[in-house]
């Protein structure tokens, strides 16, 4: 009986730490060289002579991006998918 006591209460707190992941900010991966950031471009297709070009009406093209890359996170701050602080600022009195 007083294992599933012990149980009962575990539970809920196991259940309550895995969704809110409360240590979030001590790992912070944006911080952190990804695999997908030494991704680059791969050539056009050349199709040796003799054959026949694959179809690429519907491929996929990607726009050349000429804008800026935004500055690197640093140390502590927050990553960009985590919401900013929310601190409502009250009205001066007059």
């Amino acid at each position: 009986m007083k294992e599933l006591r012990s149980l009962m209460w575990l539970a809920p707190l196991v259940l309550v730490l895995a969704g809110c992941h409360p240590f979030r900010h001590l790992t912070y991966a944006c911080h952190k060289q990804q695999g997908y950031m030494q991704a680059s471009s791969v050539p056009p297709l050349k199709v040796p002579a003799g054959l026949d070009a694959p179809d690429a009406t519907s491929a996929l093209h990607l726009p050349v991006l000429n804008e800026p890359a935004p500055p690197p996170r640093k140390g502590k701050e927050p990553c960009l998918d985590e919401p900013p602080p929310f601190k409502v600022t009250k009205p001066p009195q007059a």
